[in-house]
């Protein structure tokens, strides 16, 4: 059986790692330059400061999927709070169906409850999933180009 919840980072940080390996090795661009290595001290104080909300998937106890987001005020919408999303994975056996669907609805709804208006979802080029985004909903709002320039 698989269930929805909000957690926090302590809960589910140490358990998280193999799937974090995972998306990094999925969906990571320039890894021969930018390597994984998550800054778990600020995620620490993001969740600290109320600004960072964990949405998990777990079937029988086990994590198979989480939703990541910040959350905080718009420099250009002061009335409206955002959240952005940070990470957003679902282990590959879990994407058929609609695990990752109920994971996305159960954290709109708790987001909406805490008062957040607008979420923003980031997917990568290379491994979109624009027809579940458009299927919920989502509107296609703007594009981000990157370029690395270290050394």
């Amino acid at each position: 059986m698989i269930t929805y919840q909000q957690e926090f980072l302590c809960s589910c940080e140490k358990e998280a790692q193999e799937l974090i390996r995972l998306h990094w090795e999925e969906i990571a661009t320039n890894k021969e330059t930018i390597k994984l290595n998550p800054d778990w001290d600020l995620y620490y104080a993001l969740e600290d400061r109320g600004n960072l909300n964990i949405y998990t998937a777990r079937e029988d106890g086990r994590l198979v999927g989480y939703f990541v987001v910040i959350v905080g005020s718009n420099l250009h919408y002061k009335d409206h709070m955002f959240a952005e999303n940070d990470i957003l994975y679902l282990h590959p056996n879990y994407r058929q169906g609609w695990t990752g669907i109920r994971l996305l609805k159960f954290a709109e709804k708790a987001l909406k409850e805490e008062g957040v208006s607008v979420i923003k979802i980031n997917t990568k080029v290379h491994k979109p999933f624009d027809p579940l985004m458009e299927w919920l909903d989502y509107s296609l709002t703007e594009r981000v180009y990157t370029k690395y320039v270290g050394d």
